[in-house]
């Protein structure tokens, strides 16, 4: 089974922080939770990035199961390069200026 290492491009820690902030704005220890829906979609990801479908120009989006948002990312070779962090409500666009 191939191995595989994640990336993330700078706008991702700013799109984490900003979802992290607004849950625990909304209740307090649910930022943490978010972060730990996210890190599981992560492991799911590093387990069979392939099994994403491909949304466009070799970008694949994973879903959160518990928060509304979609990781976007992309595989270059032994690499997983996540763009972006966001909102499933947000603008498509978004993540594509991000490619």
């Amino acid at each position: 089974m191939k191995q595989y290492r994640l990336e993330a491009t700078p706008a991702v820690e700013l799109d984490i922080e900003a979802a992290f902030e607004w849950y625990e704005r909304e209740e307090s220890g649910l930022g943490f939770e978010f972060l730990e829906e996210l890190r599981a979609a992560y492991l799911r990801i590093l387990d069979y990035p392939l099994g994403y479908q491909d949304l466009s120009l070799g970008i694949r989006r994973a879903l959160t199961r518990r928060f509304p948002y979609g990781v976007y990312f992309s595989v270059e070779a032994d690499v997983i390069v996540v763009l972006g962090v966001l909102h499933t409500a947000r603008d498509p666009e978004e993540w594509q200026r991000r490619v």
